[in-house]
């Protein structure tokens, strides 16, 4: 597996690892619910995730077998990860540790000392194994039962 920036010519493909994740994945959050399901999924179209990989101010990184798309992961820069959904069938191999890592150092490498994101709750377990805190009430989004606000330091001060 790699991990690499993403390209235009990744969206149609990340566009659907991300919706089959959320659709999935993510049932914990949408609770089946069409209405929830609607509003988190309208921006995951192939012309809007393409936009997400144009390097304005944002990251979009794509991790890789054997030319399939496992999962896609975006950093507003320079410390925010906006996204992280992997595959369905790459779920419990690891993939999304190691993109939640590229997306640590790419913001390490533009110079953020800390690093935000608004969990789901399918995710928040997740992001707690890996050494990320509540900072937050949790509130939800699109509609869904919770939203996390957590942050990670991933440089030292000084």
């Amino acid at each position: 597996m790699i991990i690499r920036d993403a390209t235009p010519d990744d969206a149609e493909a990340a566009c659907a690892v991300l919706r089959a994740s959320i659709i999935e994945l993510c049932g914990a959050d949408h609770r089946g619910n069409p209405d929830i399901l609607g509003r988190w999924l309208a921006n995951k179209t192939p012309e809007i995730v393409a936009s997400w990989a144009d390097g304005q101010g944002r990251s979009l990184l794509v991790a890789v077998e054997e030319g399939t798309i496992l999962a896609v992961g975006g950093l507003a820069h320079p410390n925010e990860i906006t996204a992280n959904y992997v595959s369905p069938q790459a779920r419990f191999r690891g993939v999304s540790s190691a993109l939640v890592a590229a997306l640590e150092q790419r913001a390490v490498a533009l110079g953020a000392r800390e690093i935000e994101l608004l969990s789901t709750e399918t995710a928040h377990r997740f992001y707690l194994a890996r050494g990320y805190a509540d900072v937050g009430t949790p509130a939800g989004k699109f509609g869904t039962a919770a939203s996390y606000p957590m942050r990670k330091l991933i440089a030292p001060v000084g």
